[in-house]
């Protein structure tokens, strides 16, 4: 299992709500439905201004596990 970084997301309970709503209709949890909508906003952005460089320390590396 893969450990990734958390990070605290503060948001309106009507957002929440909202949110649950949407990943219950498309059968994902909250947390795959934001990392579906960022991985969305990130390609149109670089759709529209190029890919963003990404340092190696933050690139996966391949384990066997």
């Amino acid at each position: 299992m893969k450990k990734y970084p958390r990070y605290t997301l503060r948001v309106s309970n009507e957002v929440l709500f909202k949110l649950a709503f949407i990943s219950d209709f498309y059968g994902r949890s909250k947390n795959r439905e934001i990392e579906y909508v960022l991985r969305k906003h990130i390609s149109d952005f670089e759709k529209k201004y190029g890919v963003i460089p990404v340092p190696e320390r933050f690139l996966e590396k391949d384990t066997i596990d």
